[in-house]
């Protein structure tokens, strides 16, 4: 097989199956139904703000091999800043605590031995309590898993970890997901545990310098081309459909779909894909001074709060509110209002009014990521020869992250590759 390969969807799963596939020397096509790529991983400048934002913010960490793999083959692994060494503040809204937990370097994690590094409230052997996420069951919670595991180490690590990384509640989110982030990052020492941010955006620093790379190899981004349906016959995709006359495909084109499981299903009738969905809501503040957060850092966790994360970008304060189904559903003005009062109270600015603002709501920013969710996420392959699947949906043995959506595309990539040999 060494035909066309058409991918549908250039989010970052497609766009990274289509770094691949140039870089092998296939010929691809993107199809994507919107004016840009980068799906939910976009920048656009905002006209309120007057800067460039982020629709959302996504945490790279040093443990996401599949997202340095496609910044290395695009060569934009140099856009990205990370500080020296990992490091991250916290603060406790309801109680005023502030503090720093530091992994250290070297695999073996004896900063939980450290009263300094960890958690204020917990023990070293409330770490250790972790592993137990090592042994769930498919069908466990992150609290059915830890059982009678109380404390600090649930209150201030456990539940704000479930909800960042699985955009779900701590008695909700599936146990089997939050255990390799664990691993990949705590497990793996402070280099896998660095954060990452993008020097100027998303955008322009992860999702431009790959739709440069497939362009620059020859490869053809349509946007604003919305495939409608999949014409199947027997074991193949042998013609697309753009709303008017079929398009055939030839005997060896193949087919990537990187789309929204919703889209999926109505592409491919009879995929099983978890429909499912959580909201997260970003809101970007903007400031009269840059932000200034402990030691320099660029991200800030909160604990007993709406929101999660900020992210300081210059004078802009970026604000992250997972598991945000209810939140999303009330007016932005509201919305802006609730968490200005906790961004004020964390970054020390008390009695300042609510500055300019833009509140984004992904509605449907992760398939919900509940243990009845698992057993719907498909394959990469399909029962047609020519068609495979990529998305953070898909079964990639990760949670719904930029990571997962990168891997998922690579994933697709190699198995077309591997069939044509």
């Amino acid at each position: 097989m060494s035909g066309r390969v058409h991918i549908i969807g250039a989010g970052m799963a497609g766009l990274a199956c289509a770094v691949e596939l140039v870089q092998a020397g296939r010929a691809v096509t993107l199809h994507e139904a919107a004016a840009r790529a980068g799906g939910r991983c976009r920048s656009y400048h905002d006209e309120l703000l007057g800067r460039l934002i982020d629709n959302g913010n996504h945490l790279i960490l040093g443990a996401n091999p599949s997202l340095f793999r496609y910044l290395d083959t695009v060569g934009a692994r140099s856009r990205l800043i990370c500080p020296e060494t990992a490091f991250f503040p916290f603060v406790d809204l309801a109680t005023g605590e502030r503090w720093t937990v530091r992994p250290n370097r070297g695999r073996l994690p004896w900063w939980i031995f450290s009263a300094r590094r960890r958690i204020p409230g917990t023990s070293w052997r409330d770490y250790l309590a972790a592993l137990k996420l090592a042994r769930a069951k498919p069908g466990d919670t992150v609290a059915e898993a830890m059982g009678t595991t109380t404390g600090a180490i649930v209150s201030r690590l456990l539940e704000p970890l479930t909800v960042a990384v699985l955009n779900a509640s701590y008695h909700e989110g599936a146990a089997r997901l939050l255990w390799p982030v664990m691993r990949l990052t705590f497990g793996a020492g402070e280099a896998a545990c660095r954060p990452y941010f993008p020097r100027e955006g998303l955008g322009p620093d992860v999702v431009e310098p790959g739709v440069a790379f497939v362009a620059g190899r020859g490869g053809e981004i349509r946007f604003n081309e919305r495939v409608r349906a999949l014409e199947l016959a027997r074991d193949r995709v042998v013609a697309l459909d753009f709303g008017s006359s079929p398009v055939p495909l030839g005997v060896d084109d193949a087919v990537v779909l990187a789309v929204p499981p919703s889209v999926a299903i109505d592409l491919l009738p009879g995929l099983a894909a978890p429909l499912e969905s959580r909201a997260i809501v970003n809101l970007h503040f903007k400031l009269a001074r840059p932000v200034t957060l402990p030691e320099g850092s660029l991200i800030l966790g909160l604990v007993n709060s709406t929101a999660q994360w900020i992210f300081a970008k210059g004078e802009v304060a970026s604000v992250t509110v997972s598991a945000a189904d209810a939140l999303a559903e009330r007016p932005a003005e509201e919305i802006a209002a609730l968490i200005w009062s906790e961004v004020s109270e964390a970054l020390d600015l008390r009695n300042q009014p609510l500055p300019p603002y833009r509140v984004v709501k992904e509605k449907r920013a992760t398939f919900a990521q509940v243990p009845s969710a698992l057993a719907q996420r498909p394959s990469t392959t399909t029962k047609f020869k020519n068609l495979w699947l990529a998305g953070d949906w898909t079964d990639t043995g990760l949670p719904a992250t930029i990571e997962g959506a990168v891997r998922s595309g690579q994933m697709a990539a190699r198995h077309l590759i591997m069939r044509a040999h």
